[in-house]
């Protein structure tokens, strides 16, 4: 499995998404044994029959994987809460519990604070040759693959999606982000600035102090290696908290991060909920930097939070109502599967979703009609069997919430052409679904659903989708598909979105940096940008006696 994860280390979604192949259902069981554990059985395709159910329905496969860590993480020690209190994560497959964590609160994150602090202010770290912080960066990476196959199976355990996807494509990514941040440690440097007068004139980056960080639960792994990476490679400490609904990942990495050399102290992980913990670590005044990955409303709450404290400076990667513009001249059968993939990945469950497909007129009844047929071929089911495409959706509250936005987008008038419902009775999966006739002010086309829901519209012309595709609060991402090279250039210089992805989509890689324009976010995460973050700026002068040169 390492040898495997180090050949997947550069890859992207887009390749996993549309170059790998489902297995037949006869060879879908013997595969990912040593992953899955026993139990495996044979898929049932997605239909809109009754039987449609059955993959959804089977007994759920039990994870070879076991639950070490549930314990909040402070000064380099797993420790219990400070109340006493716990909460249950939930496998979204079932409902049921699968681990008991520990609940996280203001007494929790001052705890924490405290010791980011004194690892800051007294520690190694900071003091660290950047050379040295590379290399614990680099052991941690090693770790992660040599543990692969557990952390991939706590993944998809505690978030629904499939094992597949985690292993293949999350966690070797999550490695790779690891050695890129490990790679920029020792090559952070300033520079010398001339002066109009005799003054030496230095430039100084500095690591910023005790970076708090709030990761969501749809990438739990990723969003953990997005943030932690560049702020450790900097020379700053983190409280970091996780998700409510998925701690577990990232409490078994953050041990491995200690096992690979990290000082205490310098990392600190505290599972709990937002109004408690999320909100005490947004406002303390001794958190000097602010990180946070979520819905749009939170984010305003976070940044509103941390300017009544200390005024500390917020990064924010937030929602998006991405579009995905198919032109007149695209493959119709390729544009087909990308703005699928595009919208289903990840259960729906993705910030930079291409939720609003665009299709010209000339293409569109081909293209709804090929967009229905492939929805319902795709595979829904447990997340742990080979072959499977979708799992469930994160929790009741998700699931919920998606079939809402459903019932709306029937009652406002827009054609239901697949899905729409549940698939069986237990857990949290649902149809995918498919919506044609849509229309920009129906609430499916304008809010984010977060849901395997793919909304297709109708347009006639460049300048017509360009103004309908920025007429939203949004600009995280954007999606074009043409042969056009005229138009690909004009649509991705006109899209307001921090990312546009021409006959591609959800290409990621430790150095393309991402973020959104308007209320999609401030700051940019991944690649050099993400660095700006965790570093503050300095200017010393002093002046020159008697210069030999200016």
């Amino acid at each position: 499995m390492a040898a495997t994860v180090r050949r997947a280390a550069s890859f992207v979604l887009s390749r996993f998404l549309l170059t790998k192949p489902s297995p037949s259902p006869a060879s879908a069981a013997g595969n990912n044994s040593a992953l899955l554990g026993s139990g495996a059985a044979a898929l049932h395709r997605f239909s809109t029959a009754p039987a449609s159910a059955a993959a959804a329905a089977e007994e759920p496969i039990q994870p070879a994987v076991e639950v070490k860590h549930t314990q909040l993480l402070i000064n380099g020690n797993f420790v219990d809460a400070a109340s006493g209190k716990t909460f249950p994560t939930l496998d979204p497959r079932t409902g049921e519990v699968i681990a008991r964590v520990a609940e996280g609160d203001s007494e929790d994150i001052d705890r924490a604070v405290a010791a980011a602090r004194r690892a800051f202010d007294e520690g190694p770290w900071p003091r660290m040759t950047a050379y040295e912080r590379c290399r614990v960066l680099l052991r941690f990476a090693d770790l992660i693959e040599r543990h692969a196959e557990e952390v991939a199976a706590l993944e998809t355990w505690d978030n629904g999606k499939t094992l597949a996807q985690a292993a293949g494509a999350e966690v070797p990514m999550v490695a790779r982000c690891v050695r890129y941040y490990a790679g920029w440690a020792d090559k952070i440097h300033g520079l010398v600035a001339p002066a109009d007068g005799a003054h030496h004139v230095q430039v100084l980056h500095e690591p910023v102090g005790v970076a708090g960080q709030i990761i969501p639960w749809n990438f739990p792994l990723l969003m953990f290696a997005w943030k932690v990476g560049p702020a450790l490679a900097c020379g700053n400490t983190v409280v970091l908290k996780t998700a409510e609904q998925t701690p577990l990942s990232a409490l078994y990495v953050a041990n491995l991060l200690h096992e690979a050399g990290l000082p205490e102290g310098v990392l600190n992980v505290v599972s709990g909920f937002g109004p408690t913990a999320g909100a005490a670590l947004c406002s303390h005044m001794g958190v000097d930097k602010l990180a946070f990955t979520g819905s749009t409303g939170t984010g305003q709450v976070v940044l509103e939070l941390a300017a009544r404290s200390n005024l500390k400076p917020v990064t924010l990667e937030l929602g998006g109502k991405s579009p995905f513009i198919v032109m007149d001249d695209a493959d119709v059968d390729q544009a087909v599967e990308l703005a699928h993939q595009a919208v289903f990945f990840n259960q729906g469950q993705c910030c930079c979703a291409g939720s609003r497909t665009f299709v010209h007129e000339r293409v569109y009844d081909e293209f709804v009609e090929k967009s229905k047929a492939r929805a319902l071929k795709r595979v829904v089911g447990d997340p742990f069997r080979d072959g499977v495409e979708q799992g469930p959706q994160i929790d009741g509250e998700q699931f919920n919430k998606i079939l809402r936005y459903v019932q709306s987008g029937v009652d406002s008038g827009a054609t239901l052409v697949a899905g729409g419902d549940r698939v069986g009775e237990r857990g949290f999966y649902i149809q995918p679904t498919v919506f044609a006739d849509a229309k920009d002010e129906m609430k499916i086309a304008r809010e984010e659903i977060f849901g395997p829901v793919q909304t297709i519209l109708k347009f006639s012309g460049v300048e017509e989708v360009i103004r309908r595709a920025n007429a939203t609060p949004y600009g995280l991402a954007a999606g074009v598909f043409t042969r056009s090279l005229d138009a690909a250039n004009t649509l991705s210089r006109a899209l307001r979105a921090g990312t546009v992805w021409v006959n591609c989509y959800d290409v990621f890689d430790a150095t393309i940096p991402f973020g959104g324009y308007k209320m999609s976010g401030v700051g940019r995460e991944k690649g050099i940008y993400a660095l700006r973050n965790y570093l503050q700026t300095k200017a010393v002068v002093t002046p020159i006696k008697n210069p030999a040169w200016l």
